[in-house]
């Protein structure tokens, strides 16, 4: 049978487009989705994610933390983003998020220029996606293409946001579990845990990890740990001053790079699910990447890129499912 050159063409175009449609599995997001809708989106995103940071170099880390406690309940879908109103009880409320989530604003700042450029175009959801990206980048970590085309939940999880978002002080089989549960694995779970390498986490967040009598046991063999848990003791003292703060990277606080692996392997991580990483072992697999990710900033650096973009297709909403929000406060009405 003769095959025409009309039909080897058809033939590898319908190839090609069923390779992009695997390569994102089943979330039906695309690479330049708004680039006919709107072709300045990432542009706007970027520039308002720029000033904010400028203003307050801490605010990289928590945009990134919107993106992933906002896909750890019901996917990435802006559930985190909705106020109390109506029916919706807002996971800003909940345990992880409370008196602890930042850059909120920095959202609606940025919605409210997209919605002047492109109503009703442009989802909370992609703008969390793409906030991630520009926020890591700005403090000197990798950048990556970002898959677009997410819509907006019509409701909110408070209770998913209590049971879903890993606790601090997390065990590392809890922490392998709730990964899992979301489908990321162990990779997943140490790169993704990296982002710990920026930002700063509150008093209560880490009292446990310097007070707990098995931890002082198991650290205080060698000074320099000893002088690492007195730094946070004075900082955050048995009781009471739960808001107080301190970096979750005490060498270089403001700067995206692998230096929480090897602040963990000596035993200077300021939350108990850091330490956990080294403390336990899952079969060798791990630690090995613990000390891989310590050793190799760019391998670290590429293995987040690509375990945040598959966070960030976590059960997406897309097509008819949700909806594009003019105030991403709020649903339609």
């Amino acid at each position: 049978m003769e095959i025409t050159g009309a039909f080897c063409i058809l033939l590898v175009l319908v190839l090609n487009a069923v390779k992009i449609t695997s390569s994102v599995e089943d979330g039906l997001l695309y690479l330049d989705y708004y680039k006919e809708t709107c072709p300045l989106a990432e542009a706007i995103v970027s520039r308002n994610v720029k000033i904010a940071v400028l203003k307050d170099p801490r605010m990289a880390a928590s945009l990134l933390r919107l993106h992933f406690h906002d896909c750890f309940v019901m996917g990435c879908d802006a559930s985190l983003l909705l106020d109390n109103y109506g029916d919706v009880i807002s996971e800003k409320q909940a345990g992880p998020n409370l008196n602890s989530l930042r850059g909120f604003h920095v959202i609606d700042e940025i919605k409210h220029h997209l919605e002047k450029a492109c109503p009703l175009t442009v989802s909370c959801a992609d703008i969390l996606a793409m906030v991630a990206r520009d926020a890591v980048a700005m403090r000197g970590g990798p950048s990556w293409k970002v898959w677009l085309g997410r819509k907006d939940s019509l409701k909110a999880s408070f209770d998913g946001a209590n049971q879903f978002i890993p606790s601090p002080n997390s065990s590392l089989e809890t922490l392998i579990a709730n990964f899992n549960q979301h489908g990321l694995d162990v990779e997943d779970l140490v790169a993704l845990s990296g982002s710990h390498t920026f930002g700063k986490a509150r008093c209560l967040s880490f009292r446990q990890r310097i007070y707990d009598i098995y931890m002082e046991e198991k650290y205080d063999k060698y000074q320099r740990y000893r002088t690492f848990r007195r730094i946070l003791q004075s900082i955050c003292p048995e009781s009471g001053r739960n808001e107080a703060i301190a970096p979750l990277d005490f060498v270089t606080p403001a700067k995206f790079d692998n230096q929480y692996y090897i602040n963990i392997i000596g035993g200077n991580g300021l939350l108990g699910s850091d330490n956990v990483l080294v403390d336990e072992d899952h079969e060798g697999e791990i630690r090995k990447l613990v000390w891989d990710f310590a050793s190799d900033q760019e391998l670290f650096f590429s293995s987040f890129a690509k375990s945040v973009v598959k966070m960030g297709n976590i059960n997406v909403l897309t097509g008819i499912d949700g909806e594009i929000r003019k105030n991403c406060r709020l649903v339609n009405i």
